[in-house]
């Protein structure tokens, strides 16, 4: 049977074991980076800066004092991190590399019967260069004619050069801004590594099991985006959820009121257990005054928007891809949680330039007590942090703004 839990608990619950109850509880150091990845496992990469790339954010709303070099030198000089497709383009431990090379094989099949044919002098070219003279990047070599390439028509060198990287031939060996420096994958990562295989099927449960312990209380249905990489077909996924249920990796659970049965990482039902005794003491979460922390749009925890809304009473959209004249906030506008409840969204902006972090636009949902010195105090010490990741002077807030 299920084990039943509060609306209340499942909030508490999700902020406890996303290092959220209180934010910025972990360790202003580069080991605290990997416990985030550690529990979570799996963390999104998305390359636009506006106020900060979305896995730095997921990291500064976790980790105290956090600056994005502990992650670029974990990704690109230690490799415990590293690049791969799992939900969209992702970081995920590189211990973790023999269970999600799954994407590379599936890739290396599809290219070696059309792209590796079809460019065969380019491959053997661009191999070559990489083999006698190190890392390359696409603006290294001669652009050569454009082709189709996915959504859009690419220069072949930069198509080839992906191809490679999905097919696991070359990985990323660092970044220069977004520009991708790629290598031989046999000189970034352990030959023992590389050589170590599992079935196609346990790799594809592995995956599955990444978005449980990802997010934390997923239910079976949800956004197609959660699942993606977890299979061909949707019908697969019950069988292999089984599966991990019996060998005790996950554990099902039903919030009262509601019809449907979600489940949780074995691993962290103690986090329920502690969701329980705070809320039953009339605690905050983590036994200390709430603090405020900005939701990154591609969290974990913001994954399951329909939770967002029947759990915690919160509409969100990412309007990066709304056209402007359709968007109800903004363009990079940030959910701001507080305690165990969404109060409201905020739109930061850094410029490097100005040496700013401007605040373009601030929203408290209805019936938040804007005014609230302890939520005014967690607000501001929330946007000092953020600048102090930002590395600019000072914080200016625009007028744009609404409270209740």
């Amino acid at each position: 049977m299920p084990r039943t839990i509060s609306p209340e608990v499942a909030r508490r619950y999700l902020v406890l074991r996303h290092f959220l109850g209180p934010p910025r509880s972990l360790p202003a150091e580069p080991a605290s980076v990997m416990r985030v990845f550690e529990r979570l496992g799996s963390v999104q990469f998305d390359p636009l800066d506006i106020a900060g790339r979305n896995h730095d954010l997921v990291l500064l709303a976790r980790v105290n004092g956090y600056r994005r070099q502990w992650t670029d030198d974990l990704l690109y000089r230690e490799r415990r991190l590293y690049e791969t497709y799992n939900k969209g383009l992702s970081l995920v431990p590189t211990s973790e590399l023999p269970w999600y090379r799954v994407s590379w094989d599936l890739y290396r099949e599809r290219f070696e019967k059309t792209t590796f044919q079809e460019h065969e002098p380019l491959v053997k070219e661009l191999l070559e260069r990489i083999r006698s003279n190190g890392p390359l990047t696409s603006g290294d070599v001669p652009a050569r004619a454009a082709i189709d390439w996915f959504w859009r028509p690419t220069n072949q060198v930069r198509a080839v050069l992906e191809a490679l990287a999905l097919a696991g031939i070359v990985g990323i060996a660092r970044r220069d801004g977004n520009r991708r420096v790629y290598d031989l994958v046999e000189r970034l990562f352990p030959a023992e590594l590389l050589a170590e295989r599992h079935p196609i099927d346990e790799q594809r449960r592995h995956k599955l099991l990444s978005r449980y312990r990802a997010h934390g209380l997923l239910g079976p249905a949800g956004s197609g985006e959660v699942w993606l990489g977890t299979g061909p077909r949707a019908v697969d996924r019950p069988p292999q959820r089984e599966r991990l249920l019996a060998e005790g990796k996950l554990v099902a659970v039903q919030i009262e009121g509601r019809r449907e049965v979600r489940h949780v990482p074995a691993e962290d039902e103690h986090f329920l257990d502690q969701a329980e005794r705070e809320l039953a003491r009339g605690e905050p979460p983590g036994g200390v005054p709430a603090k405020v922390a900005f939701i990154a749009p591609l969290d974990p925890l913001a994954w399951d928007r329909r939770l967002l809304r029947d759990l915690f009473n919160f509409d969100y959209l990412w309007e990066v891809y709304v056209p402007e004249a359709k968007r109800r906030w903004g363009y990079y506008v940030l959910p701001i949680l507080y305690g165990d409840r969404f109060v409201g969204r905020i739109e930061p902006r850094v410029d490097r330039k100005a040496g700013v972090l401007r605040v373009l636009g601030l929203w408290w949902e209805k019936g938040v007590r804007a005014r609230d010195g302890d939520l005014r105090g967690a607000l501001a010490d929330a946007l000092e942090a953020h600048r102090q990741f930002a590395g600019v002077r000072k914080i200016v807030r625009l007028p744009k703004s609404s409270a209740s």
